[in-house]
């Protein structure tokens, strides 16, 4: 079985900046992409960004573009969140998940049913 482990996540006050990381226990070219959801408490979980793993493009909800980034580091299987000019609209726990099937478009990457695999979690906090 593949394990995702999020790490990074913290208590920050809004305006700064913090760093996710996703460690995946298999190749990440064994995945076509990998992305990162949250939820916030009584929402429901929501899309924030994914990444190709083998072209790298790159797709971001509206709420978070030009503040948050993600890359991947292939030859270290992890995939990363910047996230910078935190609002405090961003605290959430935020999940990396990882998708197994090649999908054309964008569109099955932007919800939950697109992916495999999901990690356990790591709490944003942003104070203000």
């Amino acid at each position: 079985q593949v394990q995702l482990v999020e790490s990074g996540g913290g208590l920050v006050q809004a305006g700064g900046s913090l760093r996710l990381s996703c460690a995946a226990s298999e190749h990440t070219f064994t995945f076509s992409a990998m992305g990162w959801f949250r939820q916030a408490p009584g929402k429901e979980r929501e899309f924030v960004s994914f990444i190709r793993v083998s072209g790298g493009s790159t797709v971001y909800a509206g709420s978070v573009k030009g503040r948050f980034t993600i890359s991947r580091d292939n030859a270290k299987n992890t995939v990363y969140l910047q996230m910078n000019s935190l609002k405090s609209e961003d605290t959430a726990i935020y999940y990396c998940a990882a998708a197994r099937r090649d999908y054309s478009g964008s569109s099955a990457y932007l919800t939950s049913y697109g992916y495999d695999y999901w990690g356990q979690g790591t709490q944003v906090t942003v104070s203000s």
